[in-house]
């Protein structure tokens, strides 16, 4: 699961680099302002949680007693960005209004860091 995690992680990051190297340069002239200001917010969004998620892998390794609540972290972080930074890219590239998906996201966004926070607190430290 934590090799999983790491790999999904770093794709996601990545994918968040692609994405956003497209908006600034190719796909700025097809977006307005307001989409610009939603579009940054899903790539933003997607880089942090990415991020958080190779934190989330490297957890398992220091506090491996807390496997599944890491588990709850990770799925819900991987769900926070499909539906928080996804409906808004739906919102921007296909113009459906996904805006009421997208508070779900931050729910999970929510969720995920406050079970790694959870898993840290419950860990048994050894002597």
């Amino acid at each position: 699961m934590q090799k999983t995690i790491f790999i999904s992680g770093a794709i996601i990051g990545g994918l968040a680099v692609a994405i956003g190297a497209y908006g600034a340069h190719g796909g700025a002239k097809y977006m307005d302002a307001e989409s610009m200001i939603t579009f940054g917010k899903a790539v933003r969004y997607q880089m942090h949680h990415a991020l958080l998620l190779l934190a989330v892998a490297l957890a398992y390794t220091q506090w491996p007693d807390q496997r599944k609540v890491l588990n709850l972290s990770a799925y819900s972080l991987l769900g926070g960005i499909l539906f928080f930074s996804g409906s808004l890219y739906l919102i921007v590239f296909a113009k459906l209004n996904m805006g009421y998906i997208t508070p779900f996201g931050g729910v999970l966004f929510m969720v995920g860091w406050l079970s790694l926070a959870y898993a840290a607190y419950k860990h048994k430290v050894s002597n």
